[in-house]
C-alpha cells in the first residue's frame, strides 16, 4: 500500500536532485592533454570530489529526502488507536513549527494545549464513545473517582506505543525514500539515521519544554454552544490547581457527558463559588452584538455584563432605539460612556423605565450588582466623527485620577470597589493601586497587564467587530468578548475566557482559557493591599 507514494516521491525528488552532476570542463587552451593523463584512471574519491561542485545542494537534497520520507512514514503507519477512559482515540504525531497538543472532539470542535515546544505536534482524535464503558460510568458515578488513574495510564500507554511506532515509521520512511532516490544502501541508511536523530532531538525538546499545566488553559475552537461544557467548569480553577491528571480526567468526563447527551447538550451547571462577568466593549451600532451577548449570557450563566463604552457610533438621538434589546439580555448591565456615546445616549439609558437592569456609572459612582461592587467614569470627550485630533492624554489622565480618588474614598468609607470601569485605557491606568481590577476598551484589540502597584488592567476588543463601518475594510474585524471568573468570597479574579468569533455570526468560536500568574500552583501570595 505504501509503495506507490514512495515511488511517486522518489520520482519527484530524483527529478529535482542531480545525482551525477557533470564535472566542469576546464578552459580551452587548444593543447591536447598528455597521453598519460588520459590513460591514468581517477580514484573514486577524486571523482566524487570533482563531480560534486555543489555540496550544499546535495546536503539540502538529503535533508529534503529525510523530511519527506519521515513525513510519508508517519502518514502511512505513524498513528496508534488506543482507549482513553470511555473513549476510543487515535493518537498521531505530526510535523509542526509550534508543537503542542490538539484534541479533536468531532463534531463539537477541538482543544489546543500549549503542552510543549518542539517540531512535532500530538494529535488526539476522539473517534467514538464506547457504549459499554460510558454506560458503566453513568450508572456508577463513584467510578469517576478512579478515572484519574485510568486516564493517566491509558494516555501513558498510548504515548509509549506511539513513540515506538513513530520511530519505526520515520526511520523506515526516510530509508525507503533514500533508497528509491539514491539507489545506494549507504545513502539510504544515512537518511534513516538522520531521521532518527531528528526525531530523537524533537523528543528531547518536547520533554524539556513539557508543560503539564497547559490543560488548565485550553484553547477551544468549534461550536459556541459547546464551549462551556468542553472547556470545563470554573470550579477546578477556583479550588484545584496542582493535579494535571484530575484536569485531564475532567476533560474526558466532559466529553463523555457531551457524547452521552447525543442530540441534547447538557446544561452547564454553574459553581456557586464563582461569579461570572461578561466584559464587552465598542459595539458601535452592530445589531448582531446583542444576539452574541445573549448567547454568551445563556451559555455561561453570566451574573453581570459590563460594557466599557462606544455602544453607539454618532451618539445621535435617532440611534437610541438601538439600545432597547439591553432590557432583554437576562442579566444586569453596567455601562460607562465612550467617546462615541453622547450625553443624549447616557440620559436615554438613565431615564427610560424599561432599562431596569441597566446601571449607568459616571464620575466614580459605585453600585452593588450581581454580588460585586463596580465603579466607573464616562469618557470626558465626545469625538464621534473620528475626524478630529486624537483624544487629549491629559484630559483622559485627569478623568482617571478622579476615578481613582473616588475608589479610595469608597475604601475609606468601608465599601471597597471590586471592579473599576473606564473607556480609555489611559484613564484606567490611573487607578493602579486603588482597585484589584479595572476594565477598558476603545482600542479594538485586547490588552492584559498587571500594573506595577498590583491592579490588573484588562482591555477588551470590539464586541461589535468594529461596528457597521468595519464592512468597509478588506477583512472584517473579529468579534471579541471575555468571561471573567471571580471568587464569590474574595471577589478576586481567578481566570478568564477570551472568546473570539471569526465573523458576525454565532456558528463557530475560539475560546482560550487563561489563569493569572498569581493564581498558579507555584505562585507566592501577593502582599499588595489596595487603597
Amino acid at each position: 500500500m505504501a509503495r506507490d507514494p514512495f515511488r511517486a516521491a522518489a520520482a519527484r525528488v530524483r527529478h529535482l536532485i542531480r545525482l551525477r552532476p557533470r564535472p566542469r570542463s576546464g578552459p580551452r587552451t587548444g593543447r591536447r592533454p598528455h597521453p598519460r593523463s588520459r590513460s591514468r584512471p581517477r580514484s573514486r574519491t577524486s571523482g566524487l570530489l570533482a563531480g560534486s561542485p555543489r555540496p550544499f545542494a546535495r546536503a539540502l537534497g538529503l535533508v529534503a529526502v529525510v523530511l519527506f520520507g519521515a513525513w510519508l512514514g508517519l502518514l502511512a503507519v505513524g498513528s496508534v488507536r488506543t482507549p482513553v477512559g470511555p473513549m476510543d482515540t487515535t493518537m498521531t504525531l505530526r510535523p509542526s513549527l509550534s508543537g503542542g497538543t490538539k484534541i479533536n472532539v468531532s463534531p463539537l470542535g477541538a482543544l489546543e494545549l500549549d503542552s510543549h515546544h518542539a517540531p512535532v505536534r500530538l494529535d488526539v482524535d476522539v473517534d467514538r464513545l464506547d457504549p459499554v464503558r460510558s454506560e458503566a460510568l453513568v450508572q456508577h458515578p463513584e467510578r469517576l473517582a478512579g478515572l484519574e488513574k485510568e486516564v493517566s495510564g491509558d494516555v501513558g500507554a498510548g504515548a509509549r506505543e506511539l513513540a515506538v511506532r513513530s520511530c519505526v515509521a520515520v526511520v523506515s520512511g526516510a530509508t525507503a525514500l533514500g533508497l528509491a532516490v539514491y539507489r545506494r544502501p549507504r545513502r539510504a541508511l544515512a537518511a534513516g539515521g538522520l531521521a532518527l536523530a531528528l526525531l530523537t532531538a524533537s523528543g528531547v525538546g518536547a520533554y524539556a519544554t513539557w508543560n503539564p499545566e497547559s490543560v488548565l488553559e485550553p484553547k477551544y475552537s468549534g461550536l459556541l454552544s459547546s464551549a462551556p461544557s468542553v472547556v470545563g467548569d470554573a470550579r477546578s480553577i477556583v479550588t484545584d490547581f496542582d493535579v494535571y491528571q484530575q484536569e485531564l480526567a475532567r476533560l474526558v468526563t466532559n466529553v463523555t457527558k457531551l457524547y452521552d447527551a447525543t442530540s441534547t447538550l447538557p446544561v452547564y451547571s454553574p459553581n456557586p463559588a464563582t461569579l461570572r462577568v461578561l466584559h464587552v466593549s465598542d459595539i458601535h451600532l452592530n445589531p448582531a452584538a446583542w444576539h452574541i451577548i445573549g448567547s454568551l449570557v445563556e451559555q455561561y450563566d453570566i451574573d453581570v455584563i459590563i460594557d466599557s463604552g462606544d455602544t453607539m457610533d454618532h451618539g445621535a438621538a435617532v440611534e437610541n432605539s438601538f439600545l432597547d434589546p439591553i432590557s432583554d439580555l437576562g442579566a444586569p448591565y453596567v455601562w460607562v460612556r465612550g467617546n462615541h456615546d453622547s450625553a443624549v445616549t447616557q440620559k436615554y439609558l438613565e431615564g427610560n423605565k424599561r432599562f431596569r437592569n441597566v446601571h449607568v456609572l459616571d464620575d466614580g459612582r459605585a453600585v452593588d450588582v450581581g454580588g460585586l461592587r463596580v465603579a466607573g467614569i464616562g469618557d470626558p470627550e465626545f469625538t464621534p466623527d473620528r475626524t478630529g485630533p486624537e483624544q487629549a492624554e491629559g484630559v483622559e489622565q485627569a478623568a482617571g485620577l478622579r476615578l481613582a480618588a473616588a475608589l479610595r474614598g469608597q475604601r475609606r468609607a468601608g465599601t471597597p470597589v471590586d471592579i473599576a470601569v473606564a473607556h480609555e485605557p489611559e484613564a484606567a491606568r490611573q487607578t493602579d493601586g486603588a482597585v484589584p481590577l479595572v476594565l477598558a476598551g476603545h482600542v479594538h484589540h485586547r490588552q492584559n497587564e498587571l500594573m506595577k502597584d498590583g491592579t490588573r488592567l484588562m482591555v477588551e476588543g470590539s464586541t461589535g467587530g468594529g461596528g457597521l463601518r468595519a464592512v468597509q475594510n478588506e477583512k472584517p474585524e473579529q468579534v471579541l468578548a471575555s468571561v471573567l471568573y471571580l471568587d464569590r468570597s474574595t471577589r478576586r479574579l481567578q481566570a478568564w475566557d477570551e472568546i473570539t468569533l471569526g465573523g458576525l455570526g454565532l456558528t463557530t468560536a475560539e475560546v482560550s482559557r487563561h489563569l493569572p500568574k498569581e493564581n498558579r500552583p507555584d505562585a507566592t501570595p501577593s502582599p499588595i493591599r489596595f487603597g
